[in-house]
């Protein structure tokens, strides 16, 4: 019950902080409206919201193609196109060093071993370690998965899978397809533990 109250308390002061910013016209200096997207993705962008991805230690230009898209209605998620709106590149490039700047959400755990053999093997298959490196630290405008939320893990591979979140390039929707979704949770729960 806990959870469920402290869900909604999320996202009732995110909805509150993201209506507020919207009708400013978002006047704010941009360090004053980094807890706008702290409220949702997490103190220090370390995300406690089911489904929400944690921000932290994102590569800025990844960062900022995400915020390029979602201000442009091109990545459909209305919160985060409602809270995008106006704002001009020069503050997307800003804000995306800002969120890149903060320290990355820590592995969660415990750890079972079998699985996490046979997850790193399916890493290496699948070629994760090719474009998010093999620490799955991310690079230029490849996400960090190292250490994200499993939840969002599941539900974006998934998404890539049924194509109802095309990527900015096909590789994932390719990557994805031959997974079940078996692997699909493997390769989460592996990725979420890694530092």
């Amino acid at each position: 019950m806990h959870f469920v109250r402290q869900l909604l308390l999320s996202w009732f002061t995110m909805l509150a902080l993201v209506g507020g910013f919207a009708a400013s016209g978002w006047s704010a200096a941009l360090e004053e409206r980094l807890p706008t997207c702290l409220a949702c993705h997490g103190e220090k962008g370390t995300s406690v919201n089911t489904e929400v991805p944690s921000l932290g230690a994102q590569a800025a230009p990844y960062l900022e193609i995400q915020l390029y898209l979602f201000r442009e209605g091109m990545r459909p998620v209305e919160v985060m196109n409602d809270a995008m709106k106006g704002i001009a590149d020069d503050e997307l490039s800003k804000l995306a060093g800002l969120l890149a700047a903060l320290p990355p959400p820590a592995a969660t755990g415990p750890n079972d071993p079998t699985r996490m053999e046979h997850a790193r093997a399916l890493v290496h298959q699948h070629r994760c370690d090719f474009c998010h490196n093999p620490d799955l630290s991310g690079r230029e405008n490849v996400p960090r998965i190292a250490g994200q939320r499993e939840d969002y893990l599941v539900k974006t591979m998934r998404e890539y899978k049924s194509n109802t979140r095309p990527g900015y390039d096909a590789s994932m929707a390719d990557v994805v397809q031959p997974l079940t979704d078996e692997d699909i949770r493997e390769l989460a729960y592996y990725a979420a533990r890694q530092p």
